[in-house]
């Protein structure tokens, strides 16, 4: 067998780089299979809404509600896991998610989306505080970016696959159909997710655990997580504005096919995933604000690019952009693990995204008005709110490597 250094065998110090454990493992299948369920039928949301007979302003609703029930649901998320331990939390959040597609599936109407969509659109933000905790207590601090990482870029495999399949079963089944027959592959796919987790997850409930409620949990943030949330409630509103909207702007406006954009969205993916690694790398062993910084800027140019962008080459250029923006997100999760108090991680962060959310709904919710006055207001309008998330974040932000110390110090 081939050995590296300190005569290990090269596979083991290829485990021991990528942080992976049972937990770690367990979790990466889940999240494959989670997540190509939902992402070959909710990127199609607002063409499915548009077919049943909604509205744009129902396209602002969903994207509105999805910010709002990711910012609401958020903290609960992280209370339960931290009360109930990953395994059980997570089984729970999975039938929350198979009951809204049941309600999709079986009543085709408009607003039965919009009611399914109150318990499907609820998986990732009530499971992520449970997921990262699992993440915390599974690896060292010095791997925590690295597993952040590397859970980033699995969740990115389905993320580029899933609206392929989507785009492939719209164009042979229609509007209507075709994403009707995505969420019940995403229903098949949720029961078999939930039936291995319970097989593989290790239940290693913190004997420290202190779950706190909301109000105690705002004492407990600290100044660095403040700064970091300041800006990127700003960035998130350049992203949010536009967001439903994109497929409409690709699909309606530029004229490409549902597979065409189901191809962007996996150019925008892969190019995400290329750069996890290296980078997660790179900002354990040098410093983080650089790579939340480009991160910013990133966030910034995609909606400008986008406006120019009237081919599917120009398009795939916007789309690389959009996939760059994953640079420092996996740097800012695993530094709000690091800053959270120990037996609160998950619920410290259920609270960041739910402050976060709740105020960013509102992006998304005046993104449909945006957009009927023009989608260059729409788009324009976006930009400048992540210029002014950069400019703060590079003038105010510190450099996040230095503040995991700084709870000793407070």
């Amino acid at each position: 067998m081939t050995t590296g250094k300190a005569g290990k065998p090269l596979r083991r110090r290829l485990v021991d780089f990528l942080g992976l454990r049972r937990n770690i493992a367990a979790l990466l299948i889940m999240v494959v299979l989670v997540g190509m369920g939902e992402k070959m039928a909710e990127r199609f949301l607002p063409i499915y809404l548009l077919a049943l007979g909604g509205t744009t302003l129902s396209v602002g609703l969903l994207n509105g509600m999805d910010n709002l029930l990711s910012a609401l649901y958020s903290f609960p998320g992280g209370y339960l896991s931290d009360r109930l331990g990953h395994k059980r939390a997570l089984l729970l959040f999975n039938l929350v998610a198979m009951l809204g597609y049941v309600i999709v599936i079986a009543f085709p109407v408009w607003q039965a989306v919009i009611i399914g969509a109150v318990f499907f659109l609820s998986w990732t933000a009530i499971s992520l505080p449970a997921t990262m905790s699992l993440i915390a207590s599974a690896l060292p601090t010095n791997k925590r970016t690295m597993g952040v990482s590397l859970h980033s870029l699995v969740r990115r495999i389905p993320m580029a696959l899933g609206p392929v399949v989507g785009g492939v079963l719209i164009s042979a089944f229609g509007e209507r159909e075709g994403v009707r027959l995505a969420f019940v592959a995403a229903f098949v796919l949720g029961f078999v997710a939930l039936v291995l987790q319970q097989i593989l997850v290790e239940d290693k409930k913190d004997p420290h655990t202190a779950p706190v409620g909301l109000l105690a949990m705002r004492k407990h943030m600290p100044p660095g997580l403040r700064n970091l949330l300041v800006s990127d409630i700003l960035v998130r509103f350049c992203e949010q504005i536009p967001y439903a909207f994109v497929v409409i702007w690709c699909i309606k406006n530029v004229g490409i096919t549902p597979v065409e954009f189901g191809l962007l969205t996996t150019v925008e993916m892969v190019t995400a995933m290329l750069v996890y690694i290296p980078v997660a790398y790179l900002a354990d062993k040098s410093a983080k604000k650089p790579f939340v910084l480009v991160t910013f800027l990133n966030f910034t140019l995609f909606p400008i690019v986008l406006f120019f962008s009237r081919s599917l080459p120009l398009l795939i250029v916007a789309f690389i952009v959009r996939g760059l923006k994953e640079f420092g997100e996996p740097t800012r999760k695993a530094l709000i693990m690091d800053l959270a108090p120990e037996g609160q991680k998950a619920g410290m962060f259920g609270f960041y995204y739910l402050i976060r959310d709740i105020i960013v709904s509102a992006a998304a919710f005046g993104g449909a008005f945006l957009w009927n006055i023009s989608p260059a207001t729409n788009l324009f309008a976006a930009a400048g709110f992540g210029l002014i998330g950069a400019l703060y974040f590079a003038l105010m932000g510190r450099d996040l490597s230095g503040a995991t110390a700084e709870p000793q110090q407070r």
